[in-house]
């Protein structure tokens, strides 16, 4: 059994580093995968653990201003509120940097939880952006100088007063906590631009 966990642990390190073939739709990093397979976005690179001192950092590029939705799955045995990196814990620290080549400005950025696609997160599901905390130091931009959440019915955060043009950079940082974890969950991302 030990051999094995080695053996894992090894495996994953080593997938964590490097993509697979150009072209590939799934990443993984840590005890996570994350892909772009729903299409509307690109995900250039994934690094990390997850942990708060190695956070995922997700690498993506946006040629709309559409919503678009990443799905994150456990690519290891899930083991709750484990704070070594190597197993799915339901605490993921992440750093998302997207480039916005969509030709248009944004001046909003969302980012939406749901543990079933297209259906809203709610309270008794345990996913959320660090919603037992009621300031979190965990939420951050480069490009984005104040943020929102909403709980219910929804898990949403909302990074406002800012701008990010075309062909420029933004970063965002925020923890994920899902106090029963699952094998798999959906992160929305929506740019957001000025009305006419």
């Amino acid at each position: 059994m030990v051999r094995w966990a080695g053996t894992a642990l090894l495996a994953t390190l080593l997938v964590a580093t490097t993509a697979k073939a150009e072209g590939a739709r799934v990443w993984h990093a840590g005890a996570y995968s994350f892909s772009d397979e729903l299409g509307g976005f690109r995900i250039l690179g994934a690094s990390g653990t997850g942990r708060k001192d190695d956070p995922f950092i997700i690498l993506e590029e946006f040629t709309t201003a559409s919503p678009a939705t990443m799905v994150i799955r456990a690519t290891m045995p899930i083991r709750p509120f484990d704070q070594s990196g190597v197993f799915a814990s339901g605490f993921m620290h992440f750093r998302i940097v997207v480039l916005n080549n969509s030709g248009q400005p944004w001046i909003e950025f969302e980012f939406e939880l749901q543990e079933l696609r297209g259906l809203p997160s709610v309270f008794g599901d345990g996913l959320s952006f660090d919603q037992r905390r009621d300031e979190s130091g965990n939420i951050s931009s480069d490009s984005f100088a104040r943020y929102s959440r909403d709980f219910e019915p929804y898990d949403r955060l909302l990074y406002r007063n800012g701008k990010v043009d075309p062909m420029t950079k933004a970063g965002f940082s925020f923890l994920v906590t899902d106090y029963t974890p699952r094998s798999q969950f959906y992160l929305v991302q929506d740019p957001r631009i000025p009305s006419s």
